[in-house]
């Protein structure tokens, strides 16, 4: 079965606050204010936070590159 999207990962969707924290090694309190400060890609599946680890990943170079 193929996906409506093509742009999916498979296992690339991050469900919840907490989901995200692990991925990024940080605490859900911590992900609820880059979520809404808009600092973190992100979207609302039904009312859920969600991410993809792809996106998350670029963004984690990104920052890193513009740190150094």
């Amino acid at each position: 079965m193929q996906a409506a999207n093509d742009n999916v990962i498979e296992g690339d969707l991050l469900m919840g606050a907490h989901a995200i924290a692990r991925f990024l090694g940080v605490t859900p309190r911590q992900v609820y204010r880059l979520t809404y400060g808009a600092l973190v890609p992100h979207f609302k599946l039904g009312g859920t936070v969600a991410a993809r680890k792809s996106s998350l990943s670029k963004w984690l170079a990104e920052q890193e590159g513009a740190a150094a």
